[in-house]
């Protein structure tokens, strides 16, 4: 069993203590063996659950402390997330599959009628040059009507996503994961994902017993989140936003993920949310302006004004991941 120092655990509680509904606990949710972090002697009482960042930090401060090595916490940093790829895995994966990347392949299969899995993938691993140069040819910078266009009538972006939902790449689609334990800790049942693309956020909450809404400027993306829930089994409401607008008040939990960057006006877009949030509710998302070359879908570059705005409408930030994806986590006042 691992033991970590007052200090250690201080760091991490302070920073959860914000949005914590839990009693103000001296221990800390299970990470190590048989599943506990024990702090020093004296500290006893109820266990606090911690997101998994917060987990890999405090860890990384044992390793500063010397109570950890760094083999230790890489072994351990392994395992919990392959606990996260796990859930992830199940909330994806077809029944009668047993490797996410072919289960994600044989629904494209299936949707795109393509028997061919080794072009099903090529077409996967070119998706971000093809994005590019579809991008390049028909969109005019900052025209929204060739933006909403190129999303609405883009069928690459299904193979981009749903290749970069195998974690072949990269396991950043994992702070879904983190959005659902948040959700979880803190009461929530209505979930909207903003900016859904392929639909596997809303598969997820809904597998866990959330009331679930998809929305999307493309229309594309969600007939095929659509269909995709409905192999599943899974209900969902879909909103095209090119259409309809957001209900208000609707939702308690709102996930935007990797959205702001593709966004004409986000300012605007912030309000939209604020309304459809309930009091109390949360936003989580990541707002980060990120030069990529290989992507001319970012559009933005600096979010200095979409802060100013969630600052006037009152989003208060309550969690920020600092070790692993970056992502933060907006809270709406409970009251006007």
């Amino acid at each position: 069993m691992i033991r970590l120092s007052l200090l250690a655990y201080e760091l991490v509680a302070a920073e959860t203590a914000s949005y914590s509904r839990s009693t103000p606990a001296e221990a800390l949710v299970s990470i190590w063996g048989c599943g506990r972090i024990v702090m020093g002697s004296g500290y006893e009482g109820e266990l606090m659950k911690m997101l998994l960042p917060d987990q890999l930090k405090a860890l990384w401060h044992a390793v500063d402390q010397k109570q950890l090595t760094v083999d230790e916490f890489t072994r351990e940093h392994e395992r919990l997330l392959g606990e996260y790829q796990q859930t992830w895995t199940q909330a994806l994966m077809l029944q009668e599959q047993q490797d996410l990347q072919a289960s994600l392949l044989s629904e494209l299969g299936m949707y795109m009628q393509c028997d061919e899995v080794a072009e099903l993938q090529r077409r996967c691993e070119r998706a971000v040059e093809t994005l590019k140069s579809e991008w390049q040819g028909q969109v005019r910078q900052q025209d929204q009507q060739s933006i909403e266009r190129f999303y609405d009538q883009s069928q690459t972006t299904i193979y981009e996503l749903m290749w970069w939902h195998t974690l072949g790449e990269d396991a950043s689609p994992l702070a879904y994961v983190t959005a659902l334990h948040f959700a979880r800790q803190h009461g929530c049942h209505h979930y909207l994902d903003f900016g859904a693309g392929v639909g596997s956020g809303g598969m997820l909450f809904a597998r866990h017993g959330f009331e679930v809404t998809l929305a999307d400027i493309s229309s594309t993306l969600l007939r095929f989140s659509q269909w995709r829930l409905g192999q599943h089994g899974l209900p969902g409401t879909y909103i095209d936003l090119k259409a309809h607008e957001l209900p208000q008040h609707a939702y308690d939990f709102i996930t935007a993920m990797d959205v702001f960057e593709h966004l004409v006006e986000p300012e605007i877009t912030v309000e939209k949310i604020w309304n459809a949030l309930r009091p109390g509710g949360f936003l989580y998302a990541r707002i980060v302006a990120e030069e990529d070359v290989d992507r001319p879908q970012h559009i933005v570059r600096d979010f200095s004004a979409t802060f100013e705005r969630m600052q006037e409408l009152g989003f208060v930030q309550v969690w920020q991941d600092e070790w692993l994806w970056g992502h933060q986590v907006f809270q709406k006042a409970t009251t006007a």
